[in-house]
């Protein structure tokens, strides 16, 4: 548990770092056949302590690399407010199809309304439906230290968004991951690279259906077989 409490609390000491936004597809010629997949996110989507090319959106991109265009505009330390305020103009600028929206991570650890948290991914989402992008939820959980009432709130933001919208969402991008000593970096605080494909696959449970018609049947293939024991329960 102390593990897991650590890893949110570097989320917000990462608020401190140098803001990189890192793009794996070549958005200077979007292929038109290719859909666009914009990943939202933070540290936790950021690759943080890893080589990029080992991180979780890396090897999405690997994984379609035929069908699929991956922007990574996560940023480490990244609030909702934040993601909001940059997201109109990622949204014009690469035209996403999908939208993979990551955050809530550090608005939950500074204690910040949750109400407000909600409103900020409910523009983002609404922004997307606006755009056609479809977008889809990964959720995160946070350590009761600020209470189970603020905490069930938290938790509640995702599941309602998700209801009201009718989007795919992912309860715990870190399902299997945060509290596993062996899945963590030597600073206790995040994933291994070793454990990157384990969060992918956790993605993969909401996404793959969201992708499926546009799949070829060797990617959807691989697919099952890599997921085929993953839960997010």
């Amino acid at each position: 548990m102390q593990r897991f409490f650590a890893l949110y609390v570097f989320l917000f000491i990462s608020t401190l770092l140098p803001i990189n936004t890192v793009v794996f597809a070549d958005t200077s010629v979007v292929q038109p056949e290719k859909p666009v997949i914009l990943v939202w996110g933070d540290s936790l989507s950021a690759a943080y302590g890893i080589p990029v090319e080992k991180g979780w959106v890396s090897l999405l991109q690997e994984r379609l690399k035929d069908t699929h265009d991956i922007v990574n505009g996560s940023i480490s330390g990244e609030t909702t407010v934040g993601g909001l305020t940059r997201f109109p103009d990622a949204l014009e600028l690469h035209e996403p199809d999908y939208l993979l929206l990551e955050l809530g991570a550090n608005d939950g650890l500074r204690g910040l309304s949750t109400k407000k948290m909600e409103e900020n991914l409910n523009k983002i989402i609404e922004l997307s439906l606006e755009a056609n992008v479809k977008p889809v939820l990964l959720g995160i959980k946070i350590p009761p230290n600020y209470g189970i009432v603020y905490t069930d709130k938290f938790d509640k933001v995702f599941s309602d968004l998700s209801e009201k919208h009718e989007l795919p969402l992912l309860p715990f991008l870190l399902d299997g991951v945060a509290l596993d000593y062996a899945l963590m970096q030597d600073d206790g605080l995040h994933p291994t690279a070793e454990a990157q494909p384990k969060v992918l696959d956790n993605v993969w449970q909401v996404l793959e259906p969201v992708l499926k018609p546009v799949l070829n049947p060797e990617q959807e293939a691989v697919m099952t077989d890599d997921t085929a024991e993953v839960s997010v329960n």
